[in-house]
């Protein structure tokens, strides 16, 4: 049997750029025959839709909620749902998995430290970090970054990617440094063409980001390619 899970997706609640709810996400995805999911709003230090207005732990609260109403959602209808972030830093794009609400809780000070030292912090919690999208070219982004010593794993096929060229170097920047592969939709709306929807494939169910991690590591993962293409 082999069990497929999203890797990338975004909601409306903590998202500034996302239209589709955390429980329309969940619905969507069950629909589709997908397994889990792992939600990656928009940290603090990208297109978030949680001003800074709010005490650190309020900012948290709103942030999570994205997560929260799709697990909500997942536990009715029979979805695992995981949760994630993807951090910015000046180009890139980095998915984190394997911290929680209470580590963000208990690092007030997160987007104000260096990405170094994030990422330092990330890897002692026993999280990852996986390069998004790392050759997307797009309006937004200013340069490409590549950050190969702090990285767990690379983004090979991402499905918001305008051109396949993006995706095709990405696949070759994994296979230059040995890097393990993902794959993820960058879901942020309900309207996207199912054909487009990507992610991993396992020989075994994720029961957990704890699993996700330990699949990543060991190599058990397969990124789903879709079979519509971006432009070429």
């Amino acid at each position: 049997m082999i069990y497929k899970y999203e890797t990338h997706l975004h909601t409306a609640e903590a998202s500034g750029c996302a239209s589709a709810s955390g429980a329309e996400q969940a619905r969507r995805y069950k629909a589709l025959g997908y397994d889990g999911i792992i939600v990656t709003d928009h940290f603090f230090n990208g297109n978030t839709a949680v001003t800074n207005y709010y005490d650190w732990c309020d900012r948290v609260d709103r942030f999570c909620k994205g997560y929260e109403n799709a697990k909500a959602e997942g536990d009715k209808i029979g979805l695992k749902v995981f949760f994630g972030l993807e951090y910015s830093y000046f180009g890139a794009d980095l998915l984190t998995y394997g911290i929680d609400k209470n580590f963000l809780y208990e690092n007030e000070n997160i987007c104000d430290i260096s990405f170094y030292q994030y990422a330092d912090k990330v890897h002692k919690a026993g999280g990852i970090l996986v390069h998004a999208h790392p050759f997307r070219e797009a309006g937004y982004i200013h340069e490409i970054k590549l950050l190969p010593k702090w990285i767990d794993g690379i983004e090979v096929y991402n499905s918001g990617n305008r051109k396949e060229v993006y995706n095709d170097r990405a696949k070759w920047y994994a296979e230059q440094f040995g890097f393990v592969m993902t794959a993820g939709t960058d879901n942020h709306h309900l309207w996207l063409d199912e054909k487009r929807i990507s992610g991993v494939e396992a020989e075994q169910p994720i029961n957990s980001i704890e699993d996700y991690i330990a699949f990543l590591r060991d190599g058990k993962l397969t990124p789903i390619i879709p079979e519509t293409p971006a432009e070429t």
